[in-house]
Parts: C-alpha cells; structure tokens; sequence
C-alpha cells in the first residue's frame, strides 16, 4: 500500500480566515485542504450544502466534481433547499456543477497535474471576473488498486497547490469503499479531516491537523502585530522593531528574519534585544506569551 505523498513543509497557508459552512470546522484559512468521509448520499449532499452556501454567500467562485452517488438533480435539489437562490448563482456561473469522471481523468486515468492546473486556470479567471477567491470538491471515486497511487500523489500535489493560493479544496471518501488502512493515509493527506454518517458529524483529529493550527495561530498573531496598537508599548517600539516582532511571533528565526527583510544577522538581533527590554521579557518565549495574551 502506497503512502500518501509527504506535505510540502514550506507551503504556509493564508492567515485570512473564511466561513467553511461546516460547523464543526467554522472558519478555515485559504489553502485549506479539507477531508471528508460520508456514509450515505444525503450525508454528502447534507455536508455540500452548507459548504457552497457559505462561498456564494461570501463571493467565492464555486466548483462541485460530481459522481455517484449524487446525481446534478440530486445536487441542485439539495443545494436549493439550503440556499433559495441556488439556481439563480448556477445560471450566473458564480457555482458549476460537472462530471467528476471528466475532470479528474483523462484517458481512463486519473491525471493530477491536470486537475491542479486546472483549478490554477479557474481560480485566475474567477478572480478576473472579481471572485474573491475560490472553493473546490471532489468526490474519490477512484479507488482501484491500478489508481491508488496516482491519487495518493495527487493528494499531496493538490495540497501544495492549494496551500499557495486563495481556494479551499474538500475530498469526500466514502467510508463503505475505504478500508481502515486507507482512511488512516487520506486522514494524514490533509489539514482537517471529519466524517458525516446518517447525519451527524465526527471529528478525526490528526497530529498534522495540531500543527496547522498552531501554524495559523502563529500567523494570525503576526498579523495582528502589524496592524493592532499593543497596550502600553505600541509608543515605545520603533516601525523596524514593530515588524521584527512580527517575525517573532510567527516563529522565525533571527536569520531567516534577517534574510526576509534583506538586512543583517546582526541588526535583527540587535531589535530583538530592544524588544525584549522594552517589554520586560526574560526570552522570546517569554516574550510570545505577553503578546500573545495581551489585553
């Protein structure tokens, strides 16, 4: 049994954070690569519903991949019910539903690169047309032994390239076709994996799944150095210092710091010396932990 292609450890995901519509999720970042095991149709059309609400709602450009067991009727039908005015946003083109067999094979194989650059080209000309971004699914409906690496491979390309750009891709897994050895691997494929069965939600948590939290925390506390006052400092830290500190608390180091901001070794070292006078900090982790929990 193949394993599942590792993540690309330098792809960081999009601080800004969207309504996914599943709401054992709430809000994800862009490049979210999200997982999702169904037992029944409904489960899948239950799960989709919210979901593509959410993106239309919030001028996201919309993709479903269909294939058994929901047809474009069953879809249709089951996304108006949750949204009264699916059908006009379908006839506007801001949703389209398509053959999952047509887009993600090619000559009865299943072709990777094909459905990343795909999703590339779509996500350039949604946000031409003044989509915000994107959101993307894809049901796994190949799960022939002859084609179980190739989409091994894909879920670790399609996690890469998401990761890089403003769309947010679900695969859905139907847990009748996995065996236990396969849920495990697509589990770790992803950044957040969850099962809907006859109509409740499970949450699967992942060691990889704590460390991209972890990683969004970091970067959204970054952010909010650069761009929030920090109570009885803000005055005290200098525009250098303010971004050095930003670096800090995303958790980079003082060279790769240095190399970012094009300066030297020396220099950052000398702000982060500043820093953690100016707040009466012992170290740096110290120093996270008063920013982090500041008032």
């Amino acid at each position: 049994m193949p394993r599942p292609a590792r993540r690309h450890r330098g792809a960081k995901l999009d601080p800004e954070r969207r309504p996914s519509g599943i709401k054992p999720v709430g809000s994800i970042p862009w490049g979210a690569h999200v997982c999702l095991f169904y037992e029944t149709a409904q489960d899948l059309i239950d799960a989709h519903a919210g979901y593509f609400a959410a993106g239309l709602e919030n001028n996201e450009f919309c993709i479903w991949a269909l294939s058994a067991p929901v047809s474009r009727r069953a879809a249709i039908n089951g996304l108006t019910k949750r949204h009264k005015c699916f059908e006009k946003h379908l006839a506007a083109g801001r949703i389209e539903l398509v053959t999952g067999y047509s887009s993600q094979a090619k000559g009865g194989r299943f072709d990777s690169r094909r459905i990343t650059t795909s999703w590339r080209a779509k996500l350039a000309e949604a946000q031409a047309k003044g989509f915000v971004g994107m959101r993307v699914s894809g049901n796994a409906f190949w799960f022939e032994e002859n084609q179980w690496k190739a989409f091994h491979e894909h879920e670790g390309l399609s996690d890469n390239s998401v990761a890089r750009h403003r769309m947010m891709v679900l695969c859905t897994y139907s847990l009748k076709a996995l065996r236990a050895v396969d849920l495990l691997d697509v589990a770790r494929s992803h950044n957040f994996s969850l099962a809907r069965r006859n109509g409740r939600w499970e949450i699967l948590a992942t060691p990889e799944l704590a460390e991209v939290q972890r990683e969004i925390g970091r970067l959204n506390g970054a952010v909010d150095i650069l761009s929030t006052p920090i109570p009885d400092h803000d005055e005290g830290l200098t525009p250098s210092e303010r971004i050095s500190l930003a670096f800090v608390v995303k958790g980079a180091s003082s060279k790769e710091t240095a190399r970012a901001l094009g300066v030297s070794h020396r220099t950052i070292e000398f702000h982060r010396a500043n820093i953690l006078r100016k707040f009466g900090a012992r170290n740096l982790a110290d120093l996270v932990a008063k920013i982090l929990t500041r008032g």
